[in-house]
């Protein structure tokens, strides 16, 4: 009878933000970071593409847990466009298909970004890792395979132009969850009638985390050889799990309605039903403890919880 793998490593909670180098996949960046932290579980909240550097939080431990609350949240990148030509995979990884002249004014350019701010219908670019029957569109472009797409919803709520010099058009977008950016500059190519493609791309922001709290690769490796400690050094870069969950609203838990609440027992709390995601806290420390939802009855029901209180930073 085979015994069931153990998994090695160290149980450390908490969020890394990465600023993760270009020329990368985010998962070999990922399994890089895991390393360096000898931890037990690890996964990223939404991959960038080799091309592209910036924030990618990593979630260590427990925080795995709450991990798509990440996943799903807004997200502010600085884009670089290149006008002029258009690849077949809306970036400069791709060979160019397309080449035309810029003939556009600034005028013209205004009216453009216009029509990608606000809610937009989106249709993801075949090379990106959407699945169709299990496998990624991506994997189907490159065997010559063009399937159809569902055009999907996206909010642009900012959209700004830093910088237009010739072909390169700089760019700052912050957008809702699910959308390519890749996307975008390839639309926008065709409505100024020139084509485009990204040639840089950097996430500056995800959720409430801003780029100045982002930890490079370097710097992780240059602490992991100063100390001989295991994650004496490194440990003090994580943020709270908590800090995933600071854009709700708090519920303060009493001890036994906390322990009902850690049974994954709902309990009675409001008169006044209102069908959202609570952060919940126990006792007059605060100790986050997860996140809740109110249900219809008005009672607070756990939805992601850790597995002990201690276990956070």
């Amino acid at each position: 009878m085979k015994s069931k793998r153990r998994h090695s490593g160290r149980d450390v909670n908490g969020i890394l933000l990465l600023d993760k180098p270009k020329n990368f996949s985010s998962n070999q960046v990922l399994q890089k970071v895991k390393s360096l932290f000898a931890a037990r579980r690890a996964g990223h909240t939404g991959a960038l593409d080799p091309l592209a550097t910036g924030m990618l939080p990593i979630c260590l431990g427990e925080a795995t847990k709450f991990s798509p609350f990440l996943l799903n949240a807004d997200k502010r990148y600085r884009v670089t466009a290149y006008l002029g030509h258009k690849t077949e995979t809306s970036d400069a990884e791709g060979s160019v298909i397309n080449k035309r002249e810029i003939t556009f004014t600034q005028t013209q350019l205004d009216e453009a970004l216009e029509k990608f701010r606000g809610p937009i219908l989106q249709i993801p670019s075949m090379y990106s890792a959407l699945k169709h029957q299990g496998r990624p569109l991506y994997e189907y472009a490159r065997q010559g395979v063009t399937l159809d797409r569902e055009a999907r919803r996206i909010t642009v709520f900012d959209l700004q132009c830093l910088r237009w010099e010739g072909h390169e058009l700089e760019l700052e977008i912050h957008c809702s969850k699910g959308t390519y950016i890749r996307t975008i500059v390839d639309d926008l190519g065709e409505v100024l009638g020139c084509g485009a493609y990204v040639s840089d791309l950097r996430r500056l922001q995800v959720a409430d985390y801003t780029h100045d709290s982002m930890v490079t690769l370097e710097k992780l490796e240059e602490l992991t050889l100063k100390n001989n400690t295991l994650g004496s050094a490194i440990d003090l870069l994580l943020l709270p799990i908590e800090s995933t969950a600071l854009h709700l609203p708090e519920v303060n838990l009493e001890s036994g309605a906390a322990a009902c609440i850690k049974q994954g027992q709902p309990v009675a709390f409001f008169d006044n039903p209102t069908d959202t995601m609570v952060r919940l806290t126990e006792g007059g420390e605060r100790h986050f403890i997860g996140i809740g939802i109110i249900d219809a009855h008005g009672r607070i029901a756990p939805k992601r919880l850790l597995r002990n209180v201690s276990d956070t930073l």
